[in-house]
């Protein structure tokens, strides 16, 4: 076989290759596209549900007199109806991530620069499991476990802590209340926390740690000049993703609180604020005519709510990146 002929065959095989090669880039750029336009024609097909259904009670008469327009009947207009409902989706989401962002950090901490390399992939294991319980068993475990256990010391604080806006009124029995939900909703959303700002504290350059204990830095010392500076903007976006984890949960805070709307920071009596989606899957099933369209206009202010959430956490990222 001449040069000239060994040649030709490379040249060939290279050639193979590459269409081969080029091949494989076309059908996997088809396909991420395709997903990724699908994910965002969904999302405007919701969006359109929403504003089409949701509009009519929006910007339609109250009709006092028609009992399938309830809900903005009682309150007088759909504003007045669904104003308290926001209230209580903030609220209980921003107490949650008060319980839950320094246990998450502080686990993810733990985990992975204080832990026994040994047990930190059964740590690891054992978190990302917990963010894959149905919200249904948080829900189950906050009213069959947790509210009766935590009634005596709602009694305690009622008693003892009246002065304190958060624990004044009567505690109600039962521990179905804000202050069992919030704590349901701070364990649903500390695995998320945990999981990704564990991730983001094992990426920190090892340099960096290596050059601050050379310096003579602690550990701990150590943690706050090379790993929090580095993990900032991380656990910025993990908790962003929480609070929307938070502010879209529907089945743990319906099984846990009443149907009621009401503005009040009192955590531990029957009179609590409800959240939107909680007060949707309380009342969606037995709904009709306009009193439907309220409580997907209802589903249309927590989307809302939640994209505005989700792209400022976005735009601060970005900024503090820059």
């Amino acid at each position: 076989m001449t040069s000239t002929d060994t040649a030709a065959k490379t040249t060939e095989a290279a050639q193979s290759r590459t269409a081969v090669r080029r091949i494989g880039d076309i059908v996997f750029k088809t396909i991420s596209t395709t997903s990724g336009s699908l994910i965002l024609a969904i999302l405007a097909a919701v969006f359109l549900f929403l504003l089409v259904q949701g509009l009519p009670a929006i910007f339609t008469p109250v009709d006092p007199e028609n009992h399938s327009d309830s809900f903005r009947a009682a309150t007088g207009s759909f504003w007045g109806y669904i104003g308290p409902l926001v209230f209580g989706t903030i609220w209980s989401s921003l107490l949650a991530m008060i319980l839950a962002i320094p246990v998450g950090i502080s686990v993810a901490l733990f985990i992975s620069h204080f832990s026994n390399r040994k047990f930190q992939g059964a740590f690891g294991f054992v978190i990302d499991m917990l963010a894959a319980v149905p919200s249904v068993v948080f829900g189950l475990w906050g009213i069959l476990v947790f509210a009766p256990t935590a009634g005596p010391l709602y009694t305690w604080l009622g008693t003892h802590m009246q002065w304190f806006p958060l624990f004044s009124g009567t505690p109600l029995a039962s521990g179905r209340n804000m202050a069992t939900a919030v704590v349901v909703l701070a364990i649903m959303i500390l695995p998320i926390i945990t999981s990704l700002t564990r991730e983001i504290f094992l990426q920190t350059p090892r340099l960096h740690e290596e050059a601050s204990l050379a310096l003579g830095a602690t550990r701990w010392e150590m943690v706050q000049q090379a790993v929090f500076p580095y993990a900032r903007s991380g656990i910025f976006a993990s908790a962003i993703l929480a609070l929307g984890r938070a502010l879209g949960e529907t089945m743990a805070v319906a099984m846990v609180l009443s149907a009621s709307g009401l503005v009040t920071f009192e955590l531990l009596t029957s009179q609590n604020s409800q959240t939107i989606a909680g007060q949707i899957a309380n009342q969606y099933p037995e709904a009709s005519g306009m009193n439907s369209n309220t409580l997907i206009a209802g589903g249309l202010v927590l989307f809302a709510i939640t994209l505005a959430v989700n792209s400022l956490g976005r735009w601060i990222i970005a900024k503090s990146k820059k």
